[in-house]
């Protein structure tokens, strides 16, 4: 497990997918925020990848958020677009609604951070987000993530187009405020 300082990232566990299903995918308005492709339905017992991990996938690594006062489940996070020739990567994580404003997120990404720079050995990360996402704006910036630019009107979200925000880290930047 890959600690924080609040939370851990573990392996998916069977019994994380009903959670999961409920908590995040299950809600309409969330899951279109997050998800970057049109909400819908997932059958109970699927293996749709936004839920199942399939371990012989290279590119993706997703992992479940647990606190680490008593291991309880609180979100996703996930490494994707692993490009090894390019040595890039882009970040992401999603909390349940209970877990929200308690710090986890920025916590999350630490630990992505260390897990892309250190196990991974990549030199840059990304994360792309909505620009009315605060929390997660706030997340990455506490991490050292610098604004590198806005995708206007890149994203549709529940009958709408909404910018996105471009943010990158470069592990030489993210070495330099670790020692800080």
């Amino acid at each position: 497990m890959l600690k924080g300082s609040k939370v851990g990232l573990r392996a998916r566990h069977e019994d994380d997918i009903p959670i999961l299903r409920t908590e995040l995918y299950d809600d309409v308005v969330n899951a279109s925020r997050s998800q970057g492709r049109p909400w819908r339905p997932i059958t109970p017992g699927s293996k749709d990848s936004r839920l199942v991990v399939d371990d012989n996938e290279q590119g993706h690594v997703p992992f479940s958020v647990v606190e680490l006062d008593g291991g309880t489940l609180v979100g996703t996070a996930t490494l994707w677009g692993i490009d090894t020739h390019h040595r890039s990567a882009h970040i992401g994580l999603g909390l349940l609604p209970s877990a929200r404003g308690k710090g986890y997120g920025t916590d999350v990404v630490a630990a992505l951070c260390h897990y892309g720079f250190v196990v991974r050995g990549l030199q840059r990360l990304q994360i792309e987000t909505l620009s009315n996402n605060a929390a997660m704006l706030r997340s990455a910036e506490r991490n050292g993530f610098v604004r590198e630019g806005v995708m206007r009107s890149s994203a549709w979200v529940m009958g709408e187009f909404l910018d996105q925000v471009l943010l990158g880290l470069l592990v030489q930047e993210w070495k330099l405020a670790s020692k800080g």
